[in-house]
C-alpha cells in the first residue's frame, strides 16, 4: 500500500527531518464516512459529534465527516432524518478533495469496495468502525434470520475484504472474517451526571427508537408481567404495534416524543424508577451507559457490551428470556440509586478520554 498522507508530507518537509527526535508527529487529517446518519439517529451520531467537537476544541486533528446529507442524497420517509446516497461517486470524489490520512467507514453499505480503493489510491489507512452486527440487522426486518443472515455475512465479508483495521467494541470474527484490532469506544457528555435532585417517579423507561431490533415488543411483553406502568420516549416504525400490544396485555404506556436536549434527556432517566434497554443485539448500549451515569437503575441484556461497564449499577437478564427480563425489571425497582457510583462512572468515561486513547490508537496503526 503506498505511504499515507501524513507520511508523503513528512517525507516532503525533507528527508533528514524523519532522524531528529524532537520534530512533532505530523497533524493527522481523520475522515469520518456514516451513511446511518440523521437528524434523530442514535450512538454514531453521538460519536461522531462528540468526536467533531473534541478535534475542534483541542485540534488533536483535522477532522472531517462526511455522510449522506453532504452529497446528493435522497429523503428517506422515517422519522430518524436518514438520507439515501445517489451512487458513491460524490463521496469518492469528497474523498480526493479532502486527501485523508484517516478514513473511518461506519457501516458496509455505502459502496464499500470502491470507497476503499479510492482511499487506498489517496494513501490513506482504512477502518472500518463496526458499529452492527449480522444478528442485529436480521433482527431488523421481518425475514426470517436463517434466510438473511448467510447473505449479511458474505456481503460483510466482502466488504471488509481490503480494509486495513477493524474497530469494535464487540467480537467480529463470526461476522467478518476477522478479528478487531482497535478498540471501540465510548464516552459520556457531561449532562449525563447523577442528579439526585430529580424525584424518582414510578415508571419503567425505554429511550430510544421503536424498531423491532430494539427488543421494545419483548419489553412490553416483559412489563405486562409487573405491576408497573411504561413510559416510551422516542420514534420509529413499531410506535402503533407498541401501542396495540400494551393495549393487548393491559400494560398502562405513555408515549413522549424524541428528546435531542441532552439535560432533558438526563432528567428523564433520573426520573425514571427503571430505565430499560431491552434489545439483545446492542454494539453498545449507550442509553443504558448514559442513564447509569446519571443515576438510573438499569436494565440490559447480558449481550450488550455496555452491561459490563454499568457493572452494579444495573441487572441484567439473558437474550430472549422474557420471565428473566420481568424478573430484572423488580430488581431494579426495589434498588436504590447509587448517586456516588454513578459520579465514578461519569469520571473514568469523559468522551476526552475516550477519544485520546482512540488516536493514540490509530497513531500505532499507521506506525506499525
Amino acid at each position: 500500500m503506498p505511504p499515507s498522507g501524513a507520511a508523503a508530507r513528512a517525507d516532503a518537509a525533507g528527508a533528514g527531518a524523519r532522524h531528529l527526535r524532537l520534530v512533532p508527529a505530523p497533524r493527522l487529517r481523520v475522515v469520518d464516512v456514516a451513511l446511518f446518519y440523521g437528524e434523530r439517529s442514535g450512538g454514531i451520531r453521538t460519536y461522531l459529534e462528540a468526536k467533531r467537537a473534541w478535534a475542534a476544541a483541542t485540534g488533536a486533528y483535522e477532522h472531517h465527516v462526511v455522510t449522506p446529507h453532504d452529497v446528493p442524497s435522497l429523503r428517506v420517509a422515517t422519522p430518524n432524518g436518514y438520507r439515501v446516497p445517489v451512487g458513491v461517486g460524490a463521496l469518492r470524489a469528497r474523498l480526493r478533495e479532502l486527501a485523508p490520512d484517516v478514513v473511518l467507514l461506519h457501516d458496509p453499505f455505502w459502496g464499500p469496495q470502491r470507497v476503499i480503493r479510492t482511499a487506498h489510491e489517496l494513501g490513506a489507512h482504512v477502518v472500518a468502525v463496526h458499529h452492527g452486527s449480522v444478528a442485529l440487522t436480521a433482527a431488523s426486518v421481518p425475514v426470517p434470520g436463517a434466510l438473511v443472515r448467510p447473505a449479511l455475512r458474505r456481503w460483510l465479508r466482502g466488504a471488509y475484504a481490503e480494509i486495513d483495521s477493524v474497530m469494535s467494541a464487540v467480537p467480529t470474527y463470526r461476522d467478518a472474517g476477522r478479528r478487531a484490532d482497535l478498540r471501540l469506544r465510548f464516552g459520556l457528555d457531561p449532562a449525563f451526571r447523577p442528579r439526585a435532585e430529580v424525584e424518582r417517579r414510578d415508571h419503567v423507561l425505554y429511550a430510544g427508537r421503536l424498531a423491532l431490533e430494539k427488543g421494545v415488543l419483548e419489553l412490553v411483553d416483559a412489563v405486562a408481567r409487573t405491576p408497573y406502568p411504561l413510559r416510551v420516549v422516542g420514534t420509529g416504525p413499531l410506535r402503533e404495534a407498541v401501542a396495540a400490544r400494551a393495549r393487548a396485555r393491559g400494560v398502562r404506556v405513555t408515549f413522549a416524543p424524541y428528546v435531542t436536549d441532552r439535560d432533558a434527556l438526563a432528567r428523564e432517566y433520573a426520573a425514571a424508577r427503571v430505565v430499560c434497554m431491552p434489545g439483545a443485539h446492542e454494539t453498545f448500549g449507550l442509553a443504558g451507559f448514559e442513564a447509569a451515569a446519571c443515576g438510573a437503575r438499569v436494565v440490559c441484556c447480558t449481550t450488550a457490551p455496555s452491561a459490563r461497564v454499568v457493572a452494579d449499577l444495573g441487572h441484567t437478564f439473558g437474550p430472549g428470556d422474557g420471565p428473566g427480563l420481568a424478573r430484572a425489571l423488580t430488581a431494579a425497582w426495589g434498588t436504590a440509586p447509587d448517586h456516588a457510583a454513578a459520579g465514578r462512572m461519569l469520571a473514568e468515561h469523559s468522551w476526552p478520554a475516550a477519544l485520546r486513547a482512540e488516536l493514540a490508537d490509530l497513531r500505532a496503526r499507521l506506525a506499525a
